[in-house]
């Protein structure tokens, strides 16, 4: 039996291209699972949002990461890959982040060359640490991981800061030090993915943001010119966030009307029913399961 990260290996593998959408709590993965997508991704500022509800400042901590994306992986079937931020500190501190990454059952990590405390890659004030500490971070992490088919994305943040040329760089660089995958966060256009996929030399991995909707750090690219260009891989990170958001301000503001009116209101359009939350969180099977294990009544 294929385990996640072997499955998320093959993917790699075999997959021509890779849509991977961004969870943060057990509705959004099982949703992702439910609608058959092959994989998908944490994204760290959603999951400090959602866990902690503050803004992406690197306030959130490994051993918080670390068992909310243990929750998660054991959930579904599908691979998931955890954001790891920075890998926490130095290259040692790497290290033993990426051990216990895999030891959650997760299928990688990405790991950036932001300094510390990192910030959301779309918000201004960010910084990266030098390249040489970055390709000592990946020699730490590859060496860390105890399955050689746990994978390493190599994200970086270098082109808001470095332009293109000190992305393209660096982007050898990480390949060199044993990177599986690059990840450059916040691409404007298809020119710079075109030159990062180019140099890499390894799959990259592009931030679609909300997927379906724009926004002025994330362009729109059609999926069949990213993969034309060479892209392996999108991520949705901010797609399901955004959603669940607007959908609980719409029922909310249908709540105040009813409290302000006193009737009753039925807005099936609004909200799915309680048999689909039964359904997505595996109800059916937990009630055969106490049938078989248990006296309990059905």
């Amino acid at each position: 039996m294929n385990n996640p990260r072997n499955q998320f290996r093959q993917l790699l593998k075999n997959e021509p291209f890779i849509v991977s959408p961004g969870v943060y709590d057990g509705y959004s993965i099982r949703l992702v699972e439910a609608a058959g997508f092959k994989t998908a991704c944490t994204s760290g500022a959603a999951v400090s949002n959602a866990l902690l509800g503050i803004a992406d400042i690197g306030v959130m901590g490994l051993s918080e990461n670390v068992t909310h994306c243990r929750h998660l992986a054991r959930s579904v079937s599908i691979p998931l890959t955890a954001d790891a931020d920075t890998g926490y500190g130095n290259p040692v501190n790497v290290y033993h982040t990426v051990q216990m990454f895999e030891e959650a059952g997760v299928a990688g990590i990405n790991l950036e060359d932001q300094v510390s405390p990192k910030r959301c890659g779309h918000m201004p004030g960010k910084d990266v640490v030098s390249e040489a500490e970055m390709v000592k971070k990946i020699e730490a992490a590859c060496l860390a991981r105890r399955d050689d088919d746990f994978v390493i994305i190599a994200r970086t943040d270098s082109l808001a800061l470095e332009g293109i040329e000190g992305a393209v760089k660096r982007a050898r660089a990480y390949a060199r030090a044993g990177a599986d995958m690059l990840f450059p966060d916040a691409v404007r256009t298809e020119d710079d993915i075109k030159r990062l996929v180019d140099a890499a030399g390894i799959p990259v991995s592009i931030n679609m943001g909300f997927g379906i909707r724009n926004r002025p750090t994330t362009p729109l690219i059609p999926l069949p010119r990213l993969k034309e260009i060479g892209v392996k891989r999108i991520s949705l990170p901010r797609m399901l966030p955004a959603a669940a958001i607007h959908g609980m301000r719409q029922a909310l503001q249908v709540m105040q009307g009813v409290i302000a009116s006193g009737e009753p209101a039925d807005r099936p359009d609004l909200l799915v029913g309680i048999e689909d939350i039964m359904q997505l969180m595996g109800y059916e099977q937990m009630r055969a399961m106490e049938k078989r294990l248990t006296t309990l009544d059905a």
